[in-house]
Formats: structure tokens, C-alpha cells, sequence
């Protein structure tokens, strides 16, 4: 065998971080030195931002320039919605050579220290994808979180497992890492919902092809700076889906 194919077989894998943002210029910064500090071989970030006024993209920008990882910017000119910025993150990321996928919220809910546990989860088993959950042993929501919030959360996986048969804790879980392979399989570039129910469609067509699910567990934290962006509509939405998913050909 050759120097140079020794050298192509001992290739990390690529590991891409989509990380959706919308007014998160504060927040960005302290993401991108907690992923780092993980110590990923071969991780890059790609955020994905939807015309911040606040200029999170040129804090990206500058990131990207001498930030601690390798990150690149996707701008995109209006804010259309959770949903469609991880589809055109997803396809961008497979596009320029990702073989996993991971995708995380800018608010610093999630914990990037969670990561290194995810991948191994996916090196070690068939899992097509990881979830970071909040829902399995040693998993926790933040203390902060007041108890109607946990109570919807607690019902919105309830209500959505009741009516998929999803079969995983965390249903309604945005932080993931999944195989390259398993976003071509589902054909990601197709899915069509947007905000929160983007995550229960995504885990549908992994379910329906048979391919299996991990959870880890994760503690999710309350976000430190900015606003939520947890409307009425998408709501709405998240409650509408499941229905239509269920009864789609």
C-alpha cells in the first residue's frame, strides 16, 4: 500500500456542527471555543444565519477568519424558520464532504461536552443517528425552567410518540449527530416542516426506513443571553404535524 493511501485510510472522519442563528452574537463565540475545547479531530462549524440585525454574521465572519476551528458562514437573506436553515446547513455540510452531521442549537442549551460520547455512540453501534436527550437516566432540564414549560415538554414527546410510535425518550430533541449516509437515506433536502416539528419529522423518516435511534443522556440548560424563539405558530405546528405525518402515503 502507498504513503498516500495509508495516509487517505487514516483520515479522520469530518465532522460538521450546523448551528442555525438568528440575534446569537453573543452566544456564537462562547459555542465555537466549547466545541473546541472537545478536541474533535476534524471538526468544522458551519453557522447558518438568517440576516441577523443584531450582526451575528459578521461576528461568523470573523470567526471564520481566526476563530479556534475551522468555521465557515451560510447567509441566508430572510429568517424562514428553524427547519429550513438546518435543511440548507445539512445539504451545504454533506456537499462539502461531512461524513457526520451534528446539529446544535447557538443559545448554549446543549452541552458541546456531550459530543465526543455521540460520536462514539455512532462509531461503536448501527445507530443512524444520536440524540442528545433530556429524557433518559441522567439526563435533566435546567433547574430555571419553570414548571409549565416542563410540563409541555413532557407532553409534546408524550403526544408525539402517542400518535408515531416513535419509540425514543426525547422526540422533540434538536441536538443530534447523525451518519452522512442517514441524511441521503432520508433524503433530507425534501423534508418539509419547519420550526420544532423539523426534528419529529426527521425522526419519522428515519423510523419508517427501520434504521435505529440512540439517546445519550444530556442536561439542557437554560439559554444564558437573548430571547427564545418559541412562538405561538410554531406550536401550533409541532401539534399539527405528528397528525400529518402519521397519515401521509
Amino acid at each position: 500500500m502507498s504513503r498516500e493511501a495509508v495516509s487517505e485510510a487514516e483520515e479522520p472522519a469530518k465532522v460538521t456542527v450546523v448551528v442555525p442563528t438568528y440575534n446569537e452574537r453573543d452566544n456564537l463565540p462562547k459555542l465555537v471555543d466549547r466545541l473546541a475545547e472537545q478536541q474533535v479531530p476534524n471538526l468544522h462549524v458551519l453557522v447558518v444565519d438568517d440576516n441577523s440585525p443584531d450582526g451575528t454574521g459578521d461576528v461568523a465572519e470573523k470567526l471564520a477568519v481566526d476563530g479556534p476551528v475551522p468555521v465557515s458562514v451560510l447567509h441566508r437573506t430572510e429568517k424562514n424558520g428553524l427547519g429550513r436553515a438546518y435543511v440548507e446547513g445539512m445539504a451545504r455540510a454533506l456537499a462539502e464532504g461531512a461524513d457526520v452531521v451534528i446539529q446544535m442549537d447557538a443559545d448554549l442549551s446543549h452541552p458541546a461536552e456531550a459530543i465526543p460520547r455521540m460520536l462514539d455512540v455512532l462509531a461503536t453501534t448501527d445507530a443512524a443517528v444520536v440524540l442528545g436527550s433530556r429524557y433518559v437516566p441522567g439526563g435533566a432540564t435546567a433547574s430555571e425552567w419553570p414548571w409549565h414549560r416542563k410540563a409541555l415538554s413532557t407532553f409534546a414527546n408524550r403526544y408525539v410518540n402517542t400518535i408515531l410510535g416513535l419509540g425514543v425518550r426525547d422526540a422533540t430533541a434538536g441536538f443530534k449527530a447523525w451518519r452522512g449516509d442517514t441524511l441521503r437515506a432520508i433524503d433530507v433536502e425534501s423534508v418539509g416542516s419547519n420550526g420544532y416539528s423539523f426534528q419529529v419529522e426527521m425522526n419519522h423518516r428515519v423510523v419508517r426506513r427501520g434504521l435505529s435511534i440512540a439517546e445519550v443522556p444530556i442536561r439542557f440548560e437554560e439559554r444564558s443571553d437573548g430571547v427564545s424563539k418559541m412562538s405561538l405558530a410554531v406550536q401550533l405546528e409541532s401539534a399539527v404535524v405528528p397528525w400529518k405525518l402519521r397519515f401521509r402515503k
